[in-house]
């Protein structure tokens, strides 16, 4: 990562979260917006390798941003770092485009571990959110095969992609998933970035979702 934009109001959560995003990602140059017009105004201006947006910003709320962010295409990878754990922040920041959900109450060498992550394809999801969506999309998933037919996915993913999907959905780092596939670290990746393809996502969060309203995950599983 070589630029970031981090939005951001409190002047020493500021620096500390400069701290993590420096911890992460040495030498990055990071640019800071304390209300959304500053950050509009960057991303305007700038294209940015990733931006930590806060959720309650004396002008509005981050996640609004996100979609702005979403629309212009000039964050490549979008991440709230926030106070806020409920569901309705967390599912709303999610939909709205954001790659990841970081609570800023972690410990700060957690935080730049969870960041350390993206260049290794795991999305930097605090403890217990990825659960969390995958729980709430089980039980949709419920809901809907009580009123409509399974979907079919053996046409859209191949074996492997669906393999691949599942195991990305357990939470399982692509790495790993190459050894237990006995195949390269580079075909693993090969086979996330079509399945993401043929499945319209662009984030393990958002395809961990998509698996569970396929069927490829379960109410039981682990």
């Amino acid at each position: 990562m070589k630029t970031a934009l981090l939005i951001e109001d409190h002047e020493q959560t500021q620096a500390w979260m400069r701290e993590v995003i420096e911890g992460a990602f040495p030498g990055v140059d990071i640019h800071l917006a304390e209300t959304i017009e500053q950050a509009r105004e960057a991303i305007q201006n700038h294209q940015f390798n990733i931006a930590l947006v806060d959720i309650n910003l004396p002008d509005g709320s981050g996640i609004d941003l996100v979609t702005e962010m979403v629309a212009r295409n000039t964050v490549g990878y979008i991440v709230m770092s926030t106070i806020f754990d409920d569901d309705d922040h967390l599912f709303k920041a999610i939909q709205a485009g954001a790659h990841g959900y970081l609570l800023k109450d972690q410990p700060q060498e957690q935080l730049i571990e969870k960041l350390k992550g993206i260049t290794r394809g795991d999305p930097p999801l605090s403890p217990g959110i990825a659960r969390r969506l995958l729980t709430f999309y089980q039980q949709q998933a419920l809901v809907k095969t009580a009123v409509v037919e399974p979907v079919k996915v053996e046409s859209m993913l191949s074996n492997r992609e669906e393999e691949v999907i599942t195991l990305l959905a357990k939470g399982i780092t692509t790495k790993e998933i190459a050894k237990m596939l006995e195949i390269t670290p580079n075909t693993a990746s090969g086979y996330v970035k079509s399945a993401y393809r043929k499945l319209n996502v662009s984030s393990r969060a958002e395809a961990s979702l998509k698996a569970v309203e396929l069927g490829l995950v379960n109410s039981s599983a682990d």
